[in-house]
């Protein structure tokens, strides 16, 4: 028995390269935040100061930036998938595999080799609380992906740091000792305790601005293009200034974020709040 005309016709027209394409860049992710690992010991075979060497960053550079590349690529492919209506349940699994390996796994490995090995127990404790905190951050978010009921996702607020912002943000030490030089950044007893907090907020219920929760006026838009575009061109001429500076700011805006969620949880208790006088 011949099979129906529609199945062969899809067979004969194969699988769209839309479905392809955004789990392609998800698996460019994952490569990236391995690569820095990779970078990260070979960094970590060769002497980086002391005994009147002078220091060489570039190879923890290449590990950091690797990250930050699977930070971009984590942004795009989401975007992608919706714009060529290639999304999927794999995809979406994929992307949560992805995220917690760069942005968990790979960053806890990165700085371990970094700084947390001179405190080997204190130090691997800390790594393990941001890798496993930042895979509990992504199966809390897929447990939640298909309730009906997200008051926070509903007013474009997050529940704690994003998994990529956290990778990030747990580098700051990093990016000061690039800046500087300076040998007590490296220090585990300063770098382990930033890890646990950065770790802490991944898991936290604290609420966090989202894009869709950033609403701009009509009259600053023009000067919040200017923003944006000297962001990029202090990103290009130096990254790792431009990257500490925005690691404080982000963290600055989460007291704001709170107050700001806890004024809209206000306005819609008051919008649901039975009229005085009416029937019980």
């Amino acid at each position: 028995m011949r099979p129906p005309r529609t199945l062969r016709r899809r067979a004969q027209q194969g699988l769209p390269l839309r479905t392809i394409t955004p789990n392609a860049l998800t698996a460019l992710a994952l490569c990236s935040g391995l690569t820095g690992v990779r970078f990260a010991i070979a960094a970590a075979s060769v002497p980086t100061g002391g005994s009147g060497l002078p220091i060489d960053t570039s190879r923890w550079e290449l590990a950091v930036t690797m990250i930050l590349v699977a930070g971009v690529l984590d942004g795009v492919d989401g975007r992608v998938a919706r714009l060529l209506r290639g999304t999927s349940r794999f995809g979406a699994e994929l992307d949560s595999l992805s995220d917690a390996i760069s942005f968990g796994v790979a960053p806890s490995l990165i700085l371990y080799l970094w700084s947390l090995t001179d405190s080997p127990r204190f130090g691997w404790v800390c790594a393990l609380l941001f890798a496993v905190f930042a895979a509990l951050r992504l199966a809390r978010f897929n447990a939640a992906i298909d309730a009906s009921d997200q008051p926070r996702k509903a007013a474009g607020y997050l529940t704690g740091i994003p998994a990529p912002a956290g990778a990030i943000g747990a580098m700051l030490p990093m990016y000061l000792w690039f800046i500087s030089g300076a040998e007590w950044l490296r220090s585990p007893w300063l770098v382990a305790p930033w890890v646990a907090f950065v770790a802490i907020l991944m898991v936290s219920s604290l609420p966090t601005y989202g894009w869709s929760s950033i609403k701009l006026r009509r009259r600053i838009r023009f000067e919040a293009l200017v923003v944006i575009v000297a962001v990029g061109a202090a990103l290009i001429s130096m990254p790792w200034h431009t990257l500490a500076a925005v690691c404080v700011f982000y963290l600055a805006l989460i007291p704001l974020s709170v107050r700001g969620y806890a004024k809209v949880r206000r306005q819609r208790a008051s919008m649901t709040a039975p009229a005085p006088g009416g029937s019980a």
